[in-house]
């Protein structure tokens, strides 16, 4: 991999890290932490470059009082306090008839309430937190319901029911196969799930993953069908199609796709741009905004740019290929991609396939975030989303195309073979 160089921030990717960073200050520990993770999303170089950013944020529009890192930790207790507190008396007004009048409930009556904390063990009221067992015997314990700590023991004794090898085995697998398809947007399914865990290191076969996740209920998602946003302009002079529909360059930075999606919100319409290097279908600028303009895509590319150029990577190689939309054959976009010594190309007119990849992509992020986690309120919602769903895609999830491998990890193979050719070669003279 190229190393790094010093580059010069766009001035939207400082805006856009200000905003975020105030967005979701408040689900995290400190503002640092908050900038940490921001600075991750966005690939900039440390956290105090976007603190920076932040401080002067607030010096230009007069300095204002913040929540202190002591307040929302206190606020973060009071939170929780109140969550234990909502699940106790949720947990009083559900058993409120259980075990009532019993000091010594005695093994048979325990036996028998196995069955209502088997099934509340794992309820939420209102989205709070899990009552669990332990939390169920010990709020009847204190309100006069009580149960003996060996009540637990008994319990758990009770519903294992002396569990084989093999049921001992899936248990465990389950809550692991829980883990890998929460922490992957709930978008794997049974061959993803079954790659992580080996990736992982928890040896486990295909067809088990297969047999425990409909056991679960657990699925992959589903993809639909895509809708075109970008509008031709047929009076706009276009560049030729330099790509004719071969999306399988041999090395990164030698085919760029790109195209706009849209998310529709309680404050309306969201449009959002990508740019995608074909190679690992790795994503390098996107850009969330309210207008499908050609400042819109100007903001994709100029990431894109910056994201490369930031590791001293060239650019000449480059060819830049859409569809006929107007934004992308208006001149300011023509002019930037010329000032970046990139290449234009653009594809035939009313077919799909000449810009299939970047549609792709599209498809992906509407079947994997927008679609499951709707309805969205803002575009603010959407931007923080997007931002962790880029990073998700880039660095961690699975992609065929790449051998089963994210796409950042597909690209840096390629930079370490590369690397090992040169020496490869003095060996053997």
């Amino acid at each position: 991999m190229p190393g790094d160089t010093h580059k010069r921030y766009p001035p939207e990717l400082k805006e856009r890290a200000v905003r975020m960073v105030a967005e979701i200050h408040a689900e995290h520990e400190s503002e640092w932490a908050a900038m940490t993770r921001v600075s991750q999303l966005l690939g900039i170089g440390t956290p105090e470059t976007v603190r920076k950013w932040v401080r002067r944020a607030e010096v230009d529009q007069g300095a204002r009082p913040g929540t202190t890192s002591e307040e929302s930790a206190e606020v973060r207790r009071l939170r929780r306090e109140v969550a234990e507190l909502r699940r106790a008396n949720a947990i009083l007004r559900v058993g409120l008839g259980f075990l009532r009048g019993r000091a010594r409930p005695a093994t048979a009556v325990i036996c028998r309430s196995s069955d209502f904390i088997r099934m509340h063990r794992d309820h939420r009221e209102d989205g709070g937190l899990r009552w669990g067992v332990e939390p169920i015997c010990a709020v009847l314990s204190q309100h006069g319901l009580p149960i003996a700590p060996s009540a637990i023991d008994t319990y758990y004794e009770h519903v294992a029911k002396q569990p084989t090898d093999r049921d001992r085995r899936d248990a465990a697998l389950i809550n692991q196969i829980r883990r890998v398809h929460a922490d992957n947007y709930g978008v794997y399914g049974a061959r993803k799930v079954w790659l992580t865990l080996n990736r992982e290191g928890v040896p486990v076969a295909r067809c088990t993953v297969e047999r425990l996740m409909r056991q679960e209920g657990l699925a992959g998602a589903v993809r639909g069908k895509v809708k075109r946003t970008t509008i031709p302009d047929p009076t706009a002079e276009r560049a030729r199609d330099l790509v004719r529909r071969d999306f399988a360059p041999r090395a990164p930075d030698r085919l760029w796709v790109a195209d706009i999606t849209y998310v529709s919100t309680w404050s309306g319409w969201v449009y959002v741009a990508f740019v995608i290097d074909a190679y690992a279908r790795r994503i390098l600028g996107w850009r969330c905004g309210s207008t499908m303009s050609t400042q819109l895509v100007l903001d994709a590319l100029e990431q894109a740019v910056w994201t490369r150029q930031r590791t001293g990577a060239s650019l000449d190689s480059v060819v830049a290929h859409t569809d006929r939309g107007s934004q992308y054959v208006s001149i300011r976009y023509t002019e930037h991609l010329a000032a970046a010594n990139i290449a234009a190309s653009v594809g035939s007119v009313g077919s799909s396939y000449d810009n299939a990849l970047a549609e792709t992509i599209n498809g992906l992020f509407k079947t994997e975030l927008i679609k499951p986690r709707a309805p969205w309120r803002t575009l603010d919602v959407v931007e923080i989303a997007t931002a962790e769903w880029v990073d998700w895609f880039n660095h961690r999830r699975l992609y065929e195309h790449c051998g089963d491998i994210p796409p950042a990890e597909a690209e840096d193979h390629y930079y370490a073979q590369q690397a090992a050719q040169p020496t490869a070669e003095l060996s053997h003279q």
